[in-house]
């Protein structure tokens, strides 16, 4: 790889009259007097021959591999080397890449894109910490014909944490793709050795050049940026996309500056994410001015006025979907019901005992618990899918991040005693290792435990403790709680702009984010609006595609990107004006079923 460092002033150093073009030269702008973003540690690099944008030059066959790219320094990985790790571990992070799992073969195009990639940093207004912006430019951008695609990462994940969605899809098309990690990331910090990452993934001393240092230095342990930068990232996440489109703007002029400049009325921009990423493209779709084309939102993460927000029903699920799970049948494995049931038939008993739950057996406290989730809107699909995130103690590690980042609380602050950090064999708290610095950056999906890294409570002999604790954040009235509860309301979604196509697309299963506390009620609230949003629920369609691999979830459930990327396709044709927008679609799929491969008539995609 081809690395040329660009100084902060770069595609920067243009006129005060040409910043301002290039930002804020929308059809209506959204203010007079909107200023340019600034972007700091800019930074372009090369990537052709067996470094392309989309794989690394890894190609379906490296990303299909169960080892991730080896550094030969482990401590002390390249740039070259975090990048090619971190877009294998984002592609199998996001993507069914297993065989008979169709990617590449049914739906998606895996291909050898050569460009350039432009990153910087940039901070919305008000924020402590920056968010990382990134561009990728393939050599086949058409001047003639200009797009972006401007994306977010879905859950908290790195900058490529959108490979798979909207670089698998905007790439091929030859249209330029702006990511941003929308304040989140994989940008930790050691705070026991004072160390933290760098704008080219790399490990450094703090205070060179990182992505996000901490103003303390007396907390032990591990900080990240989404929990620990006191800025509620989530409430800014549509300014965090118009920033990312505002930068490919710049980038785009900086590639190819005889057909500058590059401005939101002479270039197509379509906004695409899923998961957070699809809540935060629909945030950037209530933005004022005429700046985005359409948006395309997979299972988002969206809270609108008389929902469930995602904190509510995430508390909710750690605390009784364990016990709740054991009056269902029929549920897909992992996790292992050997294992399962013990811990969860402890729950249940733990849960009555302090009064959450009532019934005088095993059974009759699992029909409690599933009986006060139905009531709270839980259908048995969500129910049921909801049990991968309950083998991954996935409830819990979002709650504990979402508490301290909803309330804005740096490091030592958190609430209900927890913190970060690696653990040794007596899962006593320890210091981290140089070679698990060194792979934060490329391994880790934004929120622990992972990488190394796991969650150290308070009291780990009550786990209960704790979960009770952050339930109260969102029950109870203490200052605590109603700190977390005015950063959730600073969450909540508007309206998409008047006239701007938008298609949102969910599964039916999904037992992370449920469509009826998420995407549904945004539906109903844009559609009663008279705005312009389709929506496709799709039957058989969980959260997850990158556990489609695992055979019981494979058998039942479809990957929902096919989706996604026909959805993207369906956009674009009508922004050419060749074929109207969806129509809205209940989509009645077909598993595949055991050992089968998918096939194209599963899908059963609208026409």
């Amino acid at each position: 790889m081809n690395l040329t460092p660009v100084r902060i002033a770069i595609v920067l150093t243009v006129s005060g009259a040409a910043l301002a073009l290039a930002a804020c030269a929308t059809r209506n702008p959204r203010t007079a007097t909107e200023a340019a973003p600034v972007f700091l540690q800019a930074r372009t690099t090369e990537h052709r021959g067996d470094d392309d944008l989309l794989t690394g030059g890894l190609g379906l066959a490296g990303l299909r591999a169960m080892t991730p790219p080896a550094f030969a320094d482990a401590e002390r990985p390249t740039p070259a080397e975090l990048r090619r790790r971190a877009l294998w571990s984002n592609w199998r992070g996001i993507a069914d890449l297993a065989p008979g799992g169709g990617y590449g073969d049914v739906y998606g195009r895996v291909e050898s894109v050569p460009g350039r990639e432009f990153s910087a940093f940039a901070t919305v207004p008000g924020a402590r910490e920056p968010h990382r912006v990134l561009v990728q430019v393939p050599d086949t951008f058409d001047v003639a014909r200009r797009c972006v695609v401007v994306t977010a990462s879905s859950g908290s994940r790195g900058i490529y944490g959108s490979i798979a969605v909207a670089g698998a899809w905007g790439l091929p098309n030859g249209c330029a793709v702006a990511y941003t990690d929308k304040g989140a990331g994989t940008d930790y910090v050691d705070l026991d050795a004072g160390q933290g990452v760098r704008a080219d993934g790399t490990i450094g001393a703090r205070g060179d050049g990182q992505a996000f240092d901490p103003a303390t230095t007396a907390a032990p342990g591990v900080a990240f940026k989404h929990a620990h930068s006191k800025d509620n990232p989530e409430a800014d996440w549509g300014l965090h996309v118009k920033q990312a489109a505002q930068f490919a703007l710049r980038s785009l002029d900086a590639a190819f500056p005889d057909a500058a400049p590059f401005t939101f009325d002479n270039t197509r921009v379509i906004a695409a994410g899923i998961s957070n990423g699809g809540g935060a493209v629909l945030r950037a779709a209530e933005l004022e001015g005429d700046w985005l084309d359409a948006v395309v939102a997979g299972e988002p993460n969206v809270y609108v006025e008389g929902a469930r927000p995602l904190y509510d029903y995430t508390t909710e699920a750690a605390l009784l979907m364990p016990c709740a799970l054991l009056h269902l049948q029929g549920l897909p494995q992992p996790p292992l019901a050997a294992q399962s049931v013990p811990a969860w038939t402890q729950r249940c008993a733990a849960l009555q005992a302090t009064g959450v739950i009532g019934g005088a057996d095993t059974a009759a406290q699992a029909r409690y618990a599933y009986e006060a989730m139905k009531a709270s809107g839980w259908t048995d699909a969500s129910l049921r899918a909801g049990a991968l995130s309950v083998g991954f103690d996935l409830w819990r590690a979002v709650a504990v991040a979402y508490a301290s980042a909803y309330g804005r609380y740096g490091v030592g602050e958190m609430p209900c005693g927890n913190r970060y950090s690696a653990l040794g064999p007596d899962f006593a708290p320890r210091a981290a290792t140089a070679a698990e610095r060194a792979a934060w950056w490329s391994d880790a999906s934004g929120i622990p435990p992972g990488a190394g890294v796991h969650i150290v409570e308070e009291n780990p002999t009550a786990p209960l403790t704790t979960l009770h604790c952050l339930r109260a954040l969102w029950t109870g009235g203490e200052a605590d709680a109603t700190r977390v509860k005015q950063g959730v309301a600073e969450t909540r979604a508007g309206l998409p702009r008047a006239g701007l196509p938008v298609v949102v697309i969910h599964g039916t299963d999904d037992g992370l984010i449920p469509p009826a506390f998420s995407s549904a009620p945004y539906v109903r609230a844009a559609q009663a609006a008279g705005r312009d949003v389709r929506y496709w629920q799709v039957r058989n369609a969980q959260h997850f595609d990158a556990f489609l691999g695992l055979p019981g979830y494979g058998a039942r459930y479809l990957p929902l990107l096919p989706y996604v990327y026909e959805a993207l396709d369906r956009v674009s044709a009508h922004l050419d004006g060749v074929a109207p927008l969806p129509a809205d679609a209940v989509i009645e799929t077909t598993a595949r079923g055991a050992g089968k491969a998918l096939r194209a008539s599963d899908l059963r995609m609208p026409r």
